[in-house]
């Protein structure tokens, strides 16, 4: 079963790091696009970085010199960097990728991971 699985999330302190994972399981060929999302208690879903299939990135204003998405395509694994972070980065974290399977390609999400910027 295809699946994208989520971690490196946690609690950290004002001006700290952490790096989220998305790990993509099961029968897949590629990554193509993939995007970080998050969801603050009360608000609607936004984009914060997204990199599609031929590499090109950008990222939500919030987040511009603080956070970078990467991939490691022989692990079919996708990155969020986030560095100095805020309380207002406090959030539930998603990924979403395009996945080629079998031919065909098809939007996935992980399950969330909670971020949690506090002193």
């Amino acid at each position: 079963q295809v699946q994208l699985v989520e971690s490196g999330g946690g609690l950290v302190q004002p001006g700290g790091s952490l790096r989220l994972s998305c790990a993509a399981s099961g029968s897949i060929d590629s990554i193509s696009a993939m995007g970080w999302y998050r969801q603050a208690p009360g608000k609607q879903r936004e984009l914060v970085a997204y990199r599609n299939s031929h590499g090109s990135t950008n990222y939500a204003d919030s987040v511009k010199g603080r956070f970078t998405i990467a991939r490691d395509n022989a692990k079919n694994t996708g990155y969020l960097q986030m560095n100095s972070l805020k309380p207002e980065d406090t959030a539930v974290y998603y990924c979403n990728a395009n996945l080629a399977v079998g031919g065909y390609e098809y939007s996935y999400w992980g399950q969330g991971t909670q971020v949690t910027v506090s002193s």
